[in-house]
């Protein structure tokens, strides 16, 4: 890495850090080299760099400032439909993850994380260790629970949240779409009502299909997440019976909601008498120093089921998820029991180690700052080649974000377009229970190199440059 973009790289960090907030001037560039040690014309490219991200401007002999966001260009609040309604969409679902298995072109629909890191290899050591040292421990049952071994650093790992959690207070899952579906049937019978973020994972969505729930949509900001104002409102007219949330870096928004919000959303929770099924999956790679606060660590009374997995910070076919369920430790531990008994143990040994020795910091430290690279560069990206009326999220966290065109564009058409020119997105509809967001799309951007989404985001601006604006793609 160039100095520059080593000095760039740090500027940005006190940025996103709040060292400098929006609006404040800048050191100059004389000053910024002296205490650098490096020449004008690194610190004046340093600074170019960053007025390509959209990070800071510079203003006519006054110096550079730290540019305000354009909350303009965010995506607009949600306004789903003000009553429970069944999840469809399951065919769409299925439709896009059978994509996997032809993976030409350059296909951004699936949150996959970047498994090629070099921070992965003491992990997949470990693993090969143990089946060729113990493969015997691969072979038969174990705790219901999971190891003790894992268990134990998953709670060390929950200090960073805010959480004091004991081993005996988690239930290790196959992954965390198996964490979600057991939460929700530990908490629900069938025909219940489950409040849930609007757009939301459609993953969350078909667990909710599969219990036989039904999804009441809550209006959604793209910076602060659910509106708390409306759950109330919904909370006062249905029997809802928990209440649904990705507040750590949500997924397909990308927002943090302000630990505040957490906790009244907690105490909104408590005082109508309701579980919080809070999914933590992209928590540890959140941009934010320190690491977010999750709504479990405003719980004092066990009504917080709080859901994880590995599937995004290490790797999905690890299928190493867990829960830390409160008061329904039994229910979710029975649940857990029926639908997949125990998970596999070597795995869960092969991360305990890793997190144990230090390895899954050094990981998290350096995709954090990756994936914070590879979203500006897809922002830019966007930026350059979509539509000036495009409006785009900024994530905090995880590597995906979401895209509102003009109205008029219909995503499920444009999906199909743009697949037979070799580039895949997961379109908006498959983030409702009814097809909603139909002018909207979510990108990934771990995967792909940056020639190849940079080439992609082209591809799909040609496609859409065809559209006549006066009739529906």
């Amino acid at each position: 890495m160039t100095l520059y973009q080593n000095l760039a790289d740090r500027l940005r960090e006190h940025i996103q850090h709040d060292f400098y907030k929006p609006g404040d001037r800048l050191p100059s560039v004389r000053q910024l080299a002296q205490e650098h040690g490096v020449s004008i014309s690194t610190v004046q490219e340093a600074y170019r760099q960053l007025e390509q991200d959209t990070l800071v401007e510079a203003r006519p002999k006054s110096g550079y400032f730290v540019c305000a966001r354009n909350k303009d260009s965010l995506p607009s609040i949600s306004r789903p439909p003000q009553r429970p309604l069944e999840v469809s969409q399951w065919e769409e679902v299925l439709n896009m993850l059978m994509i996997r298995s032809n993976n030409k072109g350059v296909q951004l629909q699936h949150a996959m994380p970047d498994m090629t890191a070099p921070t992965l290899k003491p992990l997949l050591k470990t693993l090969s260790d143990l089946t060729k040292q113990k493969p015997e421990l691969g072979l038969g049952y174990a705790d219901i629970r999971g190891t003790e071994e894992l268990r134990t650093q998953l709670c060390r790992l929950a200090v960073a949240s805010g959480c004091q959690l004991h081993p005996d207070d988690v239930v290790v899952t196959s992954g965390c779409q198996e964490a979600l579906s057991v939460c929700l049937r530990a908490v629900t019978e069938p025909g219940d009502i489950i409040a849930i973020e609007s757009p939301s994972f459609y993953g969350s969505m078909q667990a909710i299909k599969a219990a036989n729930l039904k999804a009441m949509e809550i209006p959604t900001h793209p910076e602060t997440g659910i509106s708390l104002e409306a759950l109330e409102l919904a909370l006062d007219q249905w029997p809802i019976k928990a209440i649904f949330v990705t507040p750590t870096c949500n997924n397909p928004m990308g927002y943090t909601m302000p630990d505040d919000k957490k906790e009244q959303l907690y105490r909104l929770a408590q005082s109508y008498d309701i579980a919080i099924i809070e999914d933590d999956i992209y928590g540890d790679i959140s941009y934010q120093f320190p690491r977010p606060k999750t709504i479990k660590s405003f719980d004092t009374d066990g009504r917080v089921l709080l859901c994880s997995s590995f599937s995004k910070t290490i790797a999905p076919g690890m299928r190493v998820g867990w829960i830390a369920p409160g008061r329904y430790r039994d229910k979710v531990t029975h649940v857990k029991y029926v639908s997949s008994s125990m998970c596999p143990v070597l795995p869960q040994l092969a991360i305990a180690k890793f997190i144990r020795l230090g390895g899954y910091a050094k990981h998290i430290r350096q995709m954090r700052q990756h994936y914070e690279q590879q979203r500006d560069h897809l922002l830019r990206a966007i930026k350059t080649y979509l539509p000036s009326d495009t409006r785009v999220s900024y994530p905090d966290g995880s590597f995906i974000l979401w895209v509102e065109l003009q109205t008029n564009i219909d995503s499920m058409k444009l999906v199909e377009a743009c697949r037979e020119a070799g580039v895949g997105f997961a379109p908006g509809p498959l983030f409702s229970a009814t097809g909603k967001y139909r002018n909207c799309f979510r990108l990934n951007f771990s995967e792909q190199s940056a020639e190849k989404r940079e080439w992609a985001i082209k591809i799909l601006a040609k496609v859409l440059h065809g559209v006549d604006t006066q009739t529906k793609l």
